[in-house]
């Protein structure tokens, strides 16, 4: 459920937001934003009333005002379920942060699950989950076989299919609850688990009774890590997964610059290829082979990405 269509609790402020968004959607936003402060001066306590007034301010070139509102939001809801540091960021209202909230990125996709697949894949021509088993398959000297594959941010199971036959156990872990039923009804993975990427390794969720320490040989991420900015914590992870000489193929949105990562207005992270090969360095992978691509389409714009194959080393 989108910010805007939550009820404030107030019969009055929902109609006025009601007529709010019709203007915006009519290509008013300033008078939208005008509407949406009447709202709240009813609603003052209405999180995601301010989040819809920032986002109204920022069409109308507010973006001080969009700052205001989006400091309201965090000053109601702390856990930032909105997401409103990363766009207080985009902003400049607010110092770059190393991930997004956890349940920032739980809720978005727990509400995107029933149409993750169509919307993604069907009108953002998403590719990675072909292009990633295809590298996989081609890097020169990689097994053909794998005992333990462990899809991190499996989502709805897109890349399950593709690496199945490849691997005689296949598990999957994602932050949201939704995106695991939709994987689940593909049956093509033998265990899915809740885990959240963003956390030391001990608070994962994934290593409990040690499940998965050291085993997997192969290890996946397609599409999951432009949701984080600093890639240490995840990168820990992967560490503690693998056992010696595993693989990690996975996918980034290609920052185009020379080192480092970047936000973009889409609330998505950006990295480019020397941090990316520092941070696997750091945690003893060598990149064995990479490519740039398209992956998906957004806005109308093409969005590239770079795929990457790395190795653990001994």
């Amino acid at each position: 459920m989108l910010p805007s269509q939550l009820s404030s609790g107030d019969v009055i402020a929902d109609r006025r937001a009601d007529y709010a968004k019709m203007l915006a959607e009519s290509g008013e936003p300033a008078s939208a934003a005008e509407l949406m402060e009447q709202a709240l001066e009813l609603a003052p306590r209405w999180a995601a009333g301010w989040f819809t007034l920032a986002a109204y301010r920022e069409k109308a070139g507010d973006a001080s005002g969009a700052i205001a509102a989006l400091n309201e939001v965090l000053a109601l809801d702390a856990g930032d379920v909105f997401g409103a540091r990363l766009k207080l960021a985009v902003l400049g209202g607010a110092e770059l942060p190393e991930r997004p909230p956890s349940l920032y990125v739980e809720r978005l996709f727990d509400d995107y699950a029933d149409r993750f697949e169509t919307s993604l894949v069907e009108k953002l021509g998403y590719s990675v989950p072909g292009k990633l088993a295809a590298l996989i398959a081609g890097t020169a000297g990689l097994p053909k076989h794998f005992r333990l594959g462990i899809d991190l941010g499996c989502g709805t199971g897109l890349l399950g299919p593709e690496i199945r036959a490849h691997v005689d156990r296949l598990e999957g872990y994602d932050l949201s609850k939704g995106m695991l039923v939709k994987a689940a009804e593909k049956h093509v993975y033998d265990h899915l688990g809740q885990a959240d990427l963003s956390l030391e390794p001990e608070l994962s969720g994934m290593f409990e009774a040690g499940l998965a320490a050291g085993r997997a040989d192969l290890v996946t991420a397609a599409d999951v890590l432009m949701y984080l900015g600093n890639l240490r914590g995840v990168m820990a992870i992967v560490r503690k997964l693998s056992a010696e000489g595993a693989i990690f193929a996975f996918s980034v949105e290609d920052a185009q610059q020379p080192e480092g990562y970047v936000l973009r207005d889409s609330l998505r992270f950006a990295h480019s290829e020397a941090y990316v090969r520092e941070i696997l360095a750091a945690h003893d992978f060598m990149v064995l082979d990479l490519t740039r691509a398209i992956i998906r389409m957004d806005g109308g714009k093409p969005i590239h990405g770079i795929l990457f194959i790395a190795s653990k080393s001994a």
